[in-house]
């Protein structure tokens, strides 16, 4: 049998009950569509997150008061219980390690803060004036803390957008709060700066903060010289690991401490907190499009239902065809080809209802998609797979017809 004649028996075979043909392709295009979209969601959630830790500044090292055993350790040395690092330490890390390019100490809590009859509890962030380099943070209009602020432990403060909204409103410009009061804990304070929106939400947000002088923060809320987190910028990231190894080096001889197991501060890497996240974020696409890949074998199975019955319907033609001299092959191939036909079908329709579900998951839900060339050619890949594997059997049971009985099927 020619080739054509055997694309025309398909053709023919397919739009014969239109019903079936397309109750059966949508099982195929609703799983493609499954798959693409999901592992869409999952590597959007990945580029989110690997933005959203990249977006507090580039190849950092944090290192926080407080030994490392534990979540809990954490969590206390962020809030500032530890007190074991000082400007001491950051002077010497910036002086003795030479993979640094920029260094930013800080000491930070939450106060009470009151303006405009409006009041809120957030972050007080004492810092120097290199902080908005190290951490990537802009100011919509006005200055950040400069190094006169930090030597004259001036009260002047730089405000997150979401503080503006929360102090003043959402409505008021900017430019109108530069020079105005706020109490912070009972001492008033000038706004000189406000930050440019960076996103974030709960503790993760740097829009919930206000930056004051470091000097001005010890002096008046900390009475003491201890830091909550030194923030160090390296030069390079191929040299994070070795400048961390220093760094630690440096500051268990500078405590006192012979054990790295018995330091009284912990290190952070970004590159590593990159890397878990995307770790996480990637078993979570491959569980996504596992489930998604469910409904890729229900429909291959709808399609095997399809394919028997169309063999069971057909049985006196398959006979009349052997008959005549066609072959085991050509009976075979012709049923394959059907099969294939289906799945490549609901695949195309399947991947372009994929891409178009990701693109209004993304518009309508603000959830950052990424659809990639590899989901699309794995998801067209199985479904082409799923044709010949599902399709193989029925096709295989239509050439080893018997003729004589064939023709006889009632």
């Amino acid at each position: 049998m020619l080739l054509s004649d055997t694309l025309f028996e398909t053709y023919t075979s397919i739009i014969s009950n239109k019903a079936r043909t397309g109750l059966t392709i949508l099982g195929i295009v609703i799983g493609i569509a499954s798959v693409i979209a999901m592992v869409a969601i999952g590597n959007g959630s990945q580029k989110s997150i690997e933005e959203s830790i990249q977006s507090i500044g580039s190849n950092l090292l944090m290192v926080r008061p407080g030994s490392q055993g534990g979540p809990g350790n954490m969590v206390m040395s962020s809030m500032g219980s530890a007190d074991s690092l000082t400007m001491e330490d950051a002077s010497k890390i910036e002086e003795n390690i030479s993979y640094v390019e920029a260094i930013a100490p800080v000491a930070s809590g939450n106060k009470q803060v009151i303006a405009s009859g409006n009041n809120t509890n957030t972050s007080i962030t004492g810092v120097t004036n290199e902080y908005s380099g190290v951490k990537n943070v802009e100011v919509e209009i006005g200055n950040f803390i400069t190094k006169d602020n930090q030597t004259r432990l001036s009260k002047v403060a730089v405000i997150g957008p979401d503080v503006k909204a929360d102090l003043f409103g959402e409505d008021v410009p900017s430019s109108e709060l530069i020079g105005k009061k706020i109490r912070i804990g009972g001492i008033d304070f000038t706004i000189i700066g406000v930050t440019v929106a960076k996103g974030g939400s709960g503790m993760m947000s740097s829009d919930d903060i206000i930056y004051i002088p470091l000097s001005a923060y010890q002096q008046y809320f900390k009475g003491d010289k201890y830091l909550s987190m030194i923030n160090i910028q390296i030069e390079n990231q191929e040299d994070m690991t070795l400048a961390e190894s220093a760094i630690e080096t440096l500051l268990l001889k500078a405590h006192g401490i012979a054990s790295a197991d018995d330091a009284d501060f912990s290190i952070m890497n970004q590159s590593d907190i990159v890397e878990t996240a995307s770790s996480v974020t990637e078993t979570f696409t491959i569980l996504l499009g596992a489930v998604a890949g469910i409904s890729l074998v229900v429909g291959g199975i709808g399609i095997m239902n399809m394919m028997l019955t169309t063999v069971t319907e057909r049985t006196r033609e398959i006979g009349l065809r052997k008959a005549i001299g066609a072959k085991r092959a050509e009976i075979s191939k012709q049923f394959l080809l059907e099969s294939v036909a289906l799945t490549f079908i609901g695949g195309v329709i399947g991947i372009i209802l994929g891409i178009v579900t990701a693109w209004a998951v993304e518009t309508f839900f603000s959830t950052t998609t990424v659809v990639s060339e590899g989901s699309i050619l794995l998801a067209f890949g199985v479904s082409t797979l799923i044709g010949i594997v599902f399709g193989y059997y029925p096709a295989r049971r239509a050439s080893r017809l018997n003729p004589i009985e064939a023709l006889r099927y009632e």
